[in-house]
Formats: structure tokens, C-alpha cells, sequence
């Protein structure tokens, strides 16, 4: 981040993207309302995955929890009014100029996104062929194995049972990194 000389009043474009700061758990209002006011509004989400009983689901979480960049829509458009924007809080400033992230970088932020979100459940686990993990809510739990193979739901694990091998399908919850 580089701090450019503009005041929050000044309406020379600018080119790169200013930060707002968002009240709690109210970045995506924040985008609407920044988008409403004519703003280009970025606001960078992340897939992750959540176990549940139907298996695992694909989340969007905020990558940048309170964080939002924007700049002007138009020429002339200034960014004081982004102060009262319904969901911000206050834009980042150093001292009291606005902080301003160049372009470059947050095109690397929205490429690192998109690798993300086109990734599956297997490209973003930790675990892989090989690695010894350690069972964790199952009836074998504290058991240590060998990771055979890693899907989109399950991960084969070689465990030693009563001297004898045998592979068990898991689900990514119930296994961890020893």
C-alpha cells in the first residue's frame, strides 16, 4: 500500500483502489451500497469447505474480514461521501491522507480468488498420499495411519488393526495432520 497525496474531497481520479474499513459482519451491505452510489466496489471471497451430514458443502467467506476496496465510478466523483455509506465504518487513511493500494495488486488478489474458487475439495486439502495422519471422531480415534488416497469426500487411510493392515474411508473431518 502507498499513501498518494489526496485528500478524501479531492476528485482527481486515481489509479488503484482505496480501502474502507466495514462495520462487523456488514462488508457485503457495504458493497451494495458503495455499487448503489455509482462506486466499483471489490469486495475478495474465498471458497472453503464446511463438513455437514449431507457432506461437505463449498462456503464463500470474506477473505478480508471488514476490509472492502472501492474507487470512484466516474470521473469527478470524490470518496468523502464513503465515510456514511450504510455498512462502512471509515475509510483507511495514513495520517490524514487516504491509503491507496496500486492496481497490480489487487488483480493479484481477484487471480488468487479465482484459482481458489475453481479449486476443488482435494486441490485445498492439506492432506496427501503418504502422509501420516491421526484419526480424530470415530471409535478409532487417536489411531495414527498412512493417507492412501485423498478424494472430494473421502480419504483412504492405511491403519495397522490387530497386526493386520486394512484401509478405512474417512471424511476430511475426521482425520488431521499428525
Amino acid at each position: 500500500m502507498t499513501a498518494l497525496p489526496l485528500s478524501l474531497d479531492d476528485t482527481t481520479p486515481v489509479d488503484g483502489w482505496y480501502l474502507a474499513y466495514t462495520k462487523p459482519r456488514q462488508e457485503q451491505l457495504a458493497l451494495q451500497n458503495l455499487e448503489q452510489q455509482g462506486y466499483q466496489a471489490y469486495l475478495p471471497l474465498y471458497k472453503k469447505f464446511k463438513a455437514t451430514e449431507q457432506g461437505l458443502v463449498a462456503l464463500f467467506e470474506v477473505m478480508f474480514p471488514r476490509y472492502i476496496f472501492f474507487r470512484p465510478g466516474h470521473a469527478g466523483q470524490g470518496i468523502a461521501a464513503v465515510r456514511s455509506t450504510k455498512g462502512v465504518a471509515t475509510v483507511i487513511r495514513f495520517g490524514v491522507e487516504p491509503a491507496v493500494l496500486q492496481d497490480e495488486l489487487v488483480q493479484r488478489i481477484r487471480q488468487t480468488e479465482q484459482e481458489r474458487n475453481e479449486a476443488t475439495q482435494q486441490d485445498l486439502s492439506s492432506l496427501k498420499s503418504g502422509q501420516l495422519v491421526r484419526l480424530k471422531h470415530t471409535a478409532l480415534a487417536g489411531m495414527e495411519g498412512l493417507v492412501q488416497s485423498v478424494s472430494s469426500k473421502r480419504v483412504a487411510v492405511l491403519l495397522e488393526i490387530l497386526g493386520r493392515p486394512a484401509v478405512v474411508d474417512l471424511k476430511h473431518h475426521q482425520v488431521e495432520a499428525s
